[in-house]
């Protein structure tokens, strides 16, 4: 299937369950129980929580610098009332107890190296529906922290669901070794709307690369509070 064609919905669910945190008592119970061990472990400071939108369908577009950036920038937008509906690695749906987790967080499984249309056709329709998506447009860990150049499939989603795409930079401990006294910053920038046609092959190029122009400021302004040290 060409990437020009559009994505094609799956079946409608009748049910949506809801997007506000306080409402959803697994992702409270997340929000507390690994959320408290993350505060417990790292020092983490959020900038910009008020472009993080209040109620509608958006998308928070990620750098990714962890294995741990999807709780760490989960946490700064449940402090909003949101909860957020990452597009998660596929494989580790099949671990036992992330996988359960993962299910019960209500988070969208993709397959990496892949287009995975019906993940994305998936994150498009909750996303229209109110959700607040979540993605990384690099679609793995980058080796030394700095952005890596950005898939398509946030601008896609983007132009699929007619949703802003709020850029978001992470920075900061970068390894799973306990450290208190690590400081992490997380900065929420000022909306990208998407732009063309999702059947443009350039429309969406162009997108992708205003989305990663715009993580990569957020990621410039983590660091330098990082360096700061407030």
């Amino acid at each position: 299937m060409s990437e020009t064609e559009p994505l094609a919905p799956p079946p409608e669910d009748p049910e949506v369950p809801p997007d506000w945190a306080s409402r959803d008592p697994w992702w409270t119970f997340g929000y507390w129980i690994l959320g408290g061990l993350l505060r417990l472990l790292f020092r983490i400071r959020y900038l910009g929580r008020d472009h993080v939108p209040k109620q509608g369908g958006a998308i928070l577009a990620c750098n990714h610098v962890s294995v741990l950036d999807p709780a760490i920038i989960a946490m700064g937008a449940t402090t909003t009332g949101r909860a957020v509906r990452f597009l998660a690695a596929a494989e580790f749906f099949g671990h036992r107890f992330i996988g359960w987790g993962l299910r019960r967080l209500r988070q969208i499984p993709i397959h990496r190296g892949a287009s995975d249309r019906r993940a994305l056709a998936e994150a498009a329709r909750v996303i229209r529906r109110g959700a607040l998506g979540g993605i990384f447009p690099e679609g793995q860990v980058s080796p030394d922290g700095n952005p890596l150049p950005g898939k398509r499939g946030a601008a896609r989603v983007a132009l699929a669901s007619g949703a802003p795409l709020t850029p978001v930079g992470i920075w900061g401990r970068r390894s799973l070794r306990p450290s208190r006294g690590h400081r992490v910053f997380v900065s929420f920038g000022p909306p990208v709307f998407p732009e063309g046609v999702l059947e443009s092959p350039e429309d969406v190029q162009a997108l992708t690369d205003r989305i990663m122009e715009a993580i990569a400021e957020q990621v410039e302004v983590a660091k330098a509070a990082v360096e700061r040290g407030h």
